[in-house]
């Protein structure tokens, strides 16, 4: 087997006000504090002569690429970036920013938002709408049967309950439109 990988798919270019506003946050920490402090650090133990044998000047330098990499990652990110602020025409349908109830079969209930991938917080309740549940969800509405193929099973959830964020009591962000 080669080395060759075919290119990801880029995800989805929708993000919550609140999710840009997070990116931005996190780019604005990186260039304006992280980087300058490492620069001056990687700066001063190259002053101390023989750099092959630094750790700090090595290391140093390494950390200056992992955030140059991200830098250059948010900033074509979020160039691209269509921001939703504002709830679908239809909210009887589920598009981004919904916050979905599902019911499995066995009768539990999941709550799950659908957000842009850029969004996804392990252990929380969102869900990028380039997920095969998110995708799956897109477009349905209330009392809809949703299947997904989960490795060789299919689970399948019915859509109970679908609200905006705007009608959502506590809600983190602003609704969305599709």
């Amino acid at each position: 087997m080669g080395r060759f990988r075919p290119p990801e798919r880029p995800g989805s270019k929708y993000i919550t006000p609140a999710g840009a506003a997070r990116l931005r946050a996190e780019l604005d920490e990186l260039w304006r504090r992280e980087r300058p402090q490492v620069t001056a650090a990687v700066s001063a133990a190259a002053a101390q002569g023989d750099r092959s044998e630094n750790a700090e000047y090595i290391y140093g330098k390494r950390r200056l690429r992992e955030i140059d990499r991200r830098v250059r990652f948010l900033r074509a990110r979020l160039q691209g970036m269509t921001i939703v602020d504002r709830p679908p025409a239809d909210r009887s349908r589920v598009y981004f920013g919904a916050r979905v109830t599902l019911e499995t079969e066995s009768g539990a209930q999941h709550v799950y938002r659908i957000v842009g991938p850029d969004e996804i917080e392990l252990g929380g309740e969102h869900i990028s709408m380039d997920a095969p549940l998110g995708r799956a969800l897109l477009g349905q509405r209330l009392d809809a049967e949703v299947a997904v193929s989960v490795g060789s099973e299919t689970r399948r959830f019915v859509i109970v309950r679908i609200e905006y964020a705007a009608e959502c009591a506590g809600a983190s962000s602003p609704p969305a439109r599709s």
